[in-house]
């Protein structure tokens, strides 16, 4: 299919979605993955080109830009991966069709994408453990602890104890309000 109609189909996905007002979205079928495909990149832009203008919508832990074999430059496609999958609605949504440099870019979602195999002595510790456990990891129950730990620090428990003595006061004069009323009579 020509690449242009696929730009088209996806802002049609997107348009239809918006006045359906469905619940269900098509991004949904792609909740287990953080990948995304660019395509139609222009041959001047480098890692850090990409990097600068998908960042606006997330935290980029990974970046594939396939480049030819024999010269090292780029063949106008790359695949990106974000910290979080939520990111890649945002990405495919506003950046799909946008016009970089006289070229027009294809975003859109990746089901099944994994990183290329390199030499791991290269590779440095986070990108490791990226294509060891994969992009948007579900939080371990370390981290929850963590998390749950931070909230209590913060105060946001001690809000909610306060708002329950507020209410046991209220329910005491509540009562105590009753009985005084039962007693007159």
């Amino acid at each position: 299919m020509n690449p242009m109609t696929n730009v088209k189909n996806v802002l049609k996905l997107s348009e239809r979605e918006l006045t359906n007002n469905s619940k269900s979205s098509w991004h949904d079928q792609y909740k287990d993955s953080a990948w995304i495909f660019i395509g139609g990149l222009p041959y001047d832009l480098t890692e850090g080109d990409v990097i600068c203008v998908f960042s606006q919508y997330g935290e980029i832990v990974n970046i594939n830009m396939v480049r030819d074999k024999a010269t090292g430059k780029p063949r106008g496609f790359a695949f990106l991966c974000y910290e979080d999958q939520r990111s890649t609605i945002l990405a495919v949504d506003n950046l799909n069709g946008i016009k970089i440099l006289g070229r027009t870019l294809r975003v859109d979602h990746c089901e099944q994408y994994k990183a290329p195999n390199a030499d791991m002595s290269k590779v440095d510790d986070v990108t490791a453990a990226v294509r060891m456990e994969g992009c948007a990891p579900v939080p371990t129950k370390v981290e929850l602890v963590v998390k749950k730990e931070e909230k209590v620090k913060s105060g946001k428990v001690k809000k909610k104890k306060h708002k329950d003595k507020k209410s046991k006061k209220k329910k005491r004069s509540r009562s105590n309000s009753s009985s005084s009323s039962s007693d007159d009579n």
